[in-house]
């Protein structure tokens, strides 16, 4: 009994990261959705770490301040980009005009994201659809048309960013909840995938919690609903942490190579509270969701 625990231990030991910090110093990153909230902190934060930046979002004008403010935390180098990541095509030609300019891809921050609120009922299908294509084929097609490049880098890092609306559904969100949870599976498999085959590419999920964004402000909403609502009770009751804290902290796990980044206080809570009370917590959120109007 005890030679098999020895040799457990020795096979547990060999699944411990024993290889130096992941340095972001001089390295090219790639981060979309940087015209505002986590993305442009993150821009900020990379460039204060020494990096060469790309960055992409929909949004132009809120895209130019972010560069503006990357340059003045210290990038050397930073690209800027109009990208819908929801379009395959677009996504790819833009991998190739990275790499071109930079030489080489070390990181990419698969960070865009839109919501919706909506009941299952009430939402249309391009509604869904809407949100499935930014928050979820718009990390798949960030991964796959950047992965050749991260591979090539011989030390690559992907970052993808769920939510812990990943394991933990509300009402009116099912859109979102659904992208989310999808971007979790799909990254923890490239994780084994990478892993399995010997890849030298890292593979981070991270899941933030009530982060101080407008994501919710800008949400769309079906016919008869106000994602004002939602957005005000996410805002007051949720959103504790500063895009710029959750910057830090994602990039922090980055350089630490973990393969999941939980953001804020509210989201280890809920992590636990989830585990603990798989289906319980459905009722407990109904209530709440009833008591401020959300449903």
């Amino acid at each position: 009994m005890i030679a098999s625990a020895r040799r457990f231990a020795g096979a547990l030991g060999t699944l411990v990261d024993r290889r130096p910090p992941w340095s972001m110093d001089g390295k090219v990153v790639v981060i979309t959705g940087a015209a505002s909230g986590i993305g442009r902190e993150l821009a900020r934060e990379a460039a204060r770490r020494g990096a060469q930046l790309a960055l992409s979002d929909v949004d132009a004008e809120g895209l130019a301040e972010t560069v503006a403010l990357a340059r003045a935390a210290g990038a050397p180098d930073v690209r800027s980009d109009r990208l819908d990541v929801s379009e395959q095509a677009a996504v790819a030609e833009y991998a190739g005009a990275v790499a071109d300019h930079f030489g080489a891809v070390h990181l990419v921050i698969n960070n865009a994201g839109i919501a919706f609120t909506g009941t299952v009922d009430r939402g249309g299908y391009k509604d869904t659809a809407r949100v499935m294509d930014v928050d979820y084929w718009g990390v798949v097609h960030g991964t796959k048309e950047f992965l050749p490049h991260l591979i090539a880098s011989g030390d690559g890092h992907l970052v993808n960013l769920s939510s812990i609306f990943a394991f933990m559904s509300v009402p009116t969100q099912s859109a979102y909840n659904a992208a989310k949870a999808a971007v979790q599976q799909f990254t923890e498999s490239l994780r084994m995938e990478m892993s399995a085959e010997g890849r030298p590419v890292d593979v981070t999920c991270v899941h933030p919690g009530g982060i101080r964004t407008a994501v919710a402000r800008n949400a769309g909403a079906a016919e008869g609903l106000d994602s004002a609502d939602f957005a005000t009770v996410f805002d007051q009751k949720f959103a504790r942490t500063e895009a710029s804290t959750a910057a830090r902290v994602i990039l922090d796990g980055v350089e630490k190579r973990r393969a999941r980044v939980l953001v804020g206080p509210d989201a280890h809570a809920i992590d636990l509270m989830v585990r603990l009370f798989p289906v319980r917590y459905q009722a407990a959120t109904v209530a709440f969701s009833r008591h401020f109007g959300v449903v």
